[in-house]
């Protein structure tokens, strides 16, 4: 397969997402901020580098998005009980919250839109969010 043949589903992906962020309201929580949520919703409590491998970002950057979500009441910090220099990140329950909230709204946006679409085509897009996810755990694997 080749970068051509896939380049309409990237620019696709990124105008969907924009429109459902867009669309639901949220403009509050940056990004990089609900990528961090959900990564450590989906594989539990994680080093700050391992956040930057996954997200995928810088370890500063990484750092500097867990000190704002920490101010924010979005992730706490506790220390590494093998590693008295490591610290894991973990969401707080203000940080689900907004997790759940932003992606419910996002989730209401996407399901209006896929009521105007034929079933099958639905169908297929539903079908198909295992595969994404693969893929997006694939784009960044852990340390």
């Amino acid at each position: 397969m080749s970068a051509e043949e896939t380049l309409p589903l990237v620019i696709a992906l990124h105008r969907l997402l924009r429109g459902l962020r867009r669309a639901s309201g949220d403009g509050a929580t940056p990004p990089t901020q609900l990528i961090v949520l959900g990564l450590l919703t989906q594989h539990g409590p994680m080093r700050i580098g391992e956040l930057a491998v996954r997200i995928p970002c810088s370890q500063p950057t990484a750092t500097a998005v867990v000190a704002t979500m920490r101010q924010n009441g979005l992730v706490s910090r506790a220390p590494d009980p093998n590693d008295g220099r490591g610290v894991y990140v973990a969401p707080t329950e203000e940080g689900l919250r907004t997790l759940r909230s932003v992606a419910r709204g996002e989730a209401e946006v996407l399901a209006e839109l896929l009521a105007t679409v034929p079933p099958e085509d639905r169908t297929a897009v539903l079908d198909a969010a295992p595969v994404f996810l693969a893929l997006a755990d694939r784009t960044a694997p852990s340390p």
